[in-house]
């Protein structure tokens, strides 16, 4: 069993980046309906025995409430920062428990049951760090901390090298593991087009649900047509050379990207 750590930003303040392409609510609602796709996939694991939310944002404790999580308070926690949240949060988790640590953000709407189950053997076969990285193969959308093996929290610019760098002076063992629904999170407009390619194949999908029930997809969609490039294409996951040759790293594991 294994335990799951997941940062909730203010929804209001959620994805600023899309704000040429978004509404203020319609940003929210976005942000809100993948960290339900997120909560879904993990609170119907069977190797997971709890799932914490750490969050001021009253909608983030809605959520936890929907699926059997905890919310835990920033204010409470008295800890500033992302990185000094998470190490707050999961020093307070694992106190009483052995358990290993998963820590992820809540914008993967194309992750899935069988990437915990990656995640999670890949984290036994390992006994360290599984570091799950973003499709450019520099930011950090997950780790998976063995008992013993939590390294320092770096998440931010070039995260997914930090992280490494961070196990390899603990002496913590790391890989990197590649699969599309821990790479593909929503920060930009051409994530976003990415993730809606895909969306349709998704039926049970809360963020589909929002994009395709209603007339925001459709808008999106013209939107986005204006500004990807002519060819209409958007960069993919597959063969990301970021991670290649990161100090610490003992190997890369691929996962299927379709």
């Amino acid at each position: 069993m294994a335990q799951a750590l997941l940062p909730v930003k203010d929804l209001v303040q959620a994805k600023t980046r899309l704000g040429g392409l978004l509404r203020p609510s319609e940003r929210r609602a976005l942000a809100q309906a993948m960290a339900e796709d997120v909560l879904a996939v993990l609170a119907g694991h069977a190797e997971l025995s709890r799932i914490t939310l750490v969050s001021d944002d009253p909608g983030a404790a809605l959520l936890a409430h929907k699926y059997g999580a905890d919310c835990w308070s920033e204010r409470a926690l008295a800890c500033s920062g992302l990185n000094n949240l998470m190490q707050c949060a999961s020093e307070r988790l694992t106190a009483s428990s052995h358990e290993p640590l998963l820590v992820l953000h809540c914008d993967l709407p194309l992750l899935t049951h069988d990437d915990i189950s990656a995640v999670l053997a890949a984290e036994r076969e390992l006994d360290g760090l599984v570091i799950g990285c973003d499709r450019q193969g520099t930011g950090t959308n997950l780790l998976a901390c063995a008992a013993g093996a939590r390294p320092r929290f770096c998440f931010g610019p070039d995260s997914c090298a930090a992280h490494a760098a961070s196990a390899d002076s603990a002496g913590i063992r790391a890989r990197i593991l590649q699969r599309l629904g821990i790479m593909v999170d929503v920060d930009a407009p051409a994530d976003l087009a990415y993730v809606m390619d895909r969306l349709p194949l998704r039926p049970n999908s809360h963020t589909a649900a929002l994009l395709y029930a209603t007339e925001l997809g459709a808008r999106i969609a013209l939107a986005l047509a204006t500004m990807i490039d002519s060819s209409g294409s958007v960069e993919g996951v597959e063969g990301v050379e970021g991670v290649e040759g990161l100090a610490g790293v003992e190997g890369i594991d691929r996962g299927t990207f379709n």
